[in-house]
């Protein structure tokens, strides 16, 4: 077992909220799952050889610590949700005061549910509670949740206040203080010392972008202004539908296939096979060729048509 300063902080994660039950071996099948563990080190007690419910799991590299966080944190154990963070960030959070009390959960929505969900907003610096009965554990329809600055907790509430989560309508809003029933978090106070904070984190709002931020289209992508395409020679417009030829029958009758007799060639010269007739109508530019008077001696005939 690596002492803690050989340890690569960087590639170690933290993992609290361990139920007493959890072993070094368990913690160790559980996260290797996420990666290559190096080590696991859970502190114990000396004499009843108890560990304090948290421990420490050192991966090969930064990369499979970082991924362990995501797929490992509010992952329930015997029960309790574990609480996963890189170690070398641990108890360097400050609460601030950003804590939303979120309410109206539905019984599905557990604390894995709702760290996923709140969690693209910003840093959650505490573990997502949902109150529960003790006797049954069944959730008593609300929670809450703490993030490490002001900016994540407000677009937390404007995004998701008044959103379905597994079919029931939340709603978001600050948390009352302690001890307070009429004080709320987020007041200037509060912002004011948040705002000196100097391990706060930029939230993610990526997936959130206002119209001014929304990348505008290319220009080639753009729409034409009014007065056709003349002023965008490298675009070509759209093909226009071909009208009725000339000559065109009256409703009720057949019309000729258009396509097809506009790329027919012309008439040959001299005594031909008429083109097609198509539904009775002969074509435009056709007409009915004249009757071809027999050769003389054909078929043994006389010359009946003298010249």
């Amino acid at each position: 077992m690596a002492a803690p300063t050989e340890r690569n902080q960087d590639a170690t994660v933290y993992v609290g909220d361990l139920d007493p039950k959890v072993t070094d071996s368990l913690l160790w099948e559980i996260f290797v799952q996420a990666g290559p563990v190096v080590n696991v080190h859970m502190p114990k007690d000396k004499l009843t050889m108890q560990h304090s419910g948290y421990g420490f799991v050192e991966f090969r590299s930064e990369e499979d610590a970082d991924y362990a966080i995501k797929v490992m944190n509010m992952v329930k154990v015997y029960g309790k949700p574990m609480r996963v963070n890189k170690a070398s960030r641990d108890k360097k959070t400050l609460d601030v005061g950003a804590n939303l009390f979120i309410g109206n959960l539905d019984p599905d929505v557990d604390e894995k549910l709702l760290y996923d969900t709140f969690s693209a907003f910003g840093v959650v610096i505490t573990a997502p509670k949902i109150m529960r009965d003790p006797t049954s554990s069944e959730s008593k329809g609300f929670g809450f949740i703490s993030f490490d600055c002001f900016e994540a907790s407000d677009l937390a509430i404007e995004c998701m206040n008044g959103q379905y989560l597994c079919n029931k309508q939340i709603s978001v809003a600050y948390a009352f203080k302690k001890d307070s029933k009429h004080e709320r978090h987020g007041d200037q106070a509060e912002r004011f010392l948040a705002a000196q904070n100097p391990q706060r984190a930029r939230p993610n709002t990526m997936f959130a972008a206002t119209p001014s931020e929304t990348p505008l289209p290319p220009p080639e992508m753009a729409a034409p202004p009014q007065g056709g395409y003349q002023q965008y020679p490298q675009m070509s417009p759209p093909p226009m539908p071909m009208g009725p030829p000339m000559g065109y029958p009256p409703m009720g009758g057949r019309p000729p296939m258009q396509m097809q007799m506009q790329m027919m060639p012309p008439p040959p010269m001299g005594y031909g096979a008429p083109p097609p007739m198509m539904g009775g109508y002969p074509p435009q530019g056709y007409g009915m060729p004249p009757m071809q008077p027999p050769m003389p001696g054909m078929y043994g005939m006389p010359n009946m048509y003298p010249r």
